[in-house]
């Protein structure tokens, strides 16, 4: 399947994506796993999240400083966006953390989708690059079986007609009587499907799909599936007719107690976390970085996994005056972000164990994902690994920039600009520029 893409990513994931390729792991049922065995209780709630400890306070790794320290580059970033500079927060840092230039830095601004810089950062501080979300077929003491999901993004009717198959093969278990099937679907109550700041137009296109843990082809089939609970009923019931089977299919809360006798019969793992963050970053894709932002926190309750998302920024000692974290993917226009926010994050990932892993998930100008033709066949080509994010009235742009004087961490966000992709352009050859700041000795 190719997944949907946000606003600003309209072109498919192509086959060079590192999001490709996603290993299956089997459980044959004679080796079904018994839940007691370290196990999550039967996959309701306790799913294992944020199994990492988070990293300690980042002491001693570079910090962003206060003042700016490169004037040449800050009264060039001044000129380039003339007189529309009340609509613009643009902040450039290198790796010792000097403040290069800063344009209404601590200017709180709608960021679209450059929320997913959060939110795939958190992630991966939390879980780690080898964590995949799984889907997980139970069968529970009295012989029914239990499907559970983690909001696996690229879930699609190959895995659903492998779990039919699974179902009907397992036979309900020793002395279960003959019949129909029971299977049960553990899924979020409606009112968790989507952000309360999403409008009701966004939630009826692709991008704006419904957020749930059980979902086929990212709840999305050209427009977002109103209804995934029933869709998914209704497409396992097909498979498991045509395969000659029969079920009697219920949702479950997955805030209900567990069963202490469930039983694994079979797990479907996700794309690793490299190739998570891609999806999210590279093509901006929004279901994706709100689950991502839900498992890092150990908690589908939007307003808690918010809280943890903050609490988290906080921790790495990033500049929070004017921060509100809304959403995971940018879609919400409650969430409010400033360029020097990002700038610091950008610098605080790339002394991160994991930085490679963040830095190889943006997309890159004039190569790939939603910068694939921004900048093509310039200098600049190949050499700015970012984020975007477009929806009505905001255009962002963060992301690291390697130049000749090195590494440059920029972060560009306007609300309200004209062209602004010309800005763009313009800000980040001057960023580019190794003449403007030289290194330090």
């Amino acid at each position: 399947m190719t997944l949907l893409p946000n606003q600003d990513a309209p072109a498919p994931r192509p086959q060079s994506c590192p999001a490709q390729g996603r290993p299956r792991r089997f459980i044959p049922l004679l080796l079904a796993l018994p839940i007691a065995a370290a196990l999550a209780p039967a996959g309701l709630g306790a799913q294992g999240l944020a199994s990492l400890p988070p990293l300690p306070a980042p002491l001693g790794l570079p910090q962003l400083q206060e003042r700016v320290s490169c004037p040449t580059l800050q009264r060039r970033i001044v000129a380039a966006v003339g007189s529309e500079a009340p609509l613009w927060s643009v902040s450039v840092a290198d790796p010792g953390g000097r403040l290069l230039a800063d344009l209404n830095g601590r200017t709180p601004r709608l960021p679209a989708s450059n929320q997913k810089l959060v939110s795939t950062a958190f992630a991966l501080d939390r879980l780690g690059p080898d964590y995949r979300l799984s889907t997980k077929l139970w069968r529970l003491s009295d012989g029914s079986l239990r499907l559970t999901g983690e909001g696996d993004p690229d879930f699609g009717l190959e895995q659903l007609r492998r779990f039919a198959k699974l179902a009907l093969g397992s036979g309900g278990g020793p002395g279960t009587p003959k019949g129909p099937i029971r299977l049960q679907l553990v899924e979020e109550p409606a009112q968790r499907w989507w952000p309360a700041g999403w409008s009701p137009a966004d939630r009826a296109e692709e991008y704006g799909a419904p957020i749930t843990r059980l979902a086929v082809t990212s709840n999305a089939v050209e427009m977002a599936v109103a209804n995934p609970p029933n869709r998914l009923k209704q497409l396992l019931g097909r498979e498991l007719a045509a395969q000659g089977g029969q079920a009697q299919i219920s949702l479950v809360s997955a805030q209900a107690g567990p069963d202490p006798g469930a039983v694994l019969l079979h797990e479907e793992p996700s794309l690793s976390m490299l190739g998570l963050i891609s999806v999210a970053n590279t093509h901006s894709h929004n279901f994706t970085a709100e689950v991502l932002l839900r498992q890092a926190s150990g908690s589908w309750d939007l307003a808690r996994a918010r809280a943890a998302a903050m609490q988290w920024l906080q921790d790495q000692g990033l500049p929070m005056e004017g921060v509100s974290v809304a959403d995971g993917s940018g879609l919400d226009r409650a969430n409010r972000l400033t360029s020097r926010l990002l700038a610091a994050l950008l610098l605080r990932m790339a002394n991160h164990p994991y930085g490679a892993d963040y830095q190889a998930s943006m997309a890159i100008t004039g190569q790939r994902g939603t910068l694939r033709k921004l900048l093509k066949g310039t200098e600049l080509d190949g050499r700015f690994y970012g984020k975007t994010g477009t929806i009505s009235g905001v255009r962002s742009i963060s992301g690291i920039l390697e130049s000749s004087a090195g590494t440059r961490y920029v972060s560009m966000v306007s609300n309200g600009a004209n062209d602004p992709n010309q800005t763009i352009g313009r800000i980040l050859r001057q960023v580019h520029n190794a003449s403007l700041c030289p290194p330090t000795p």
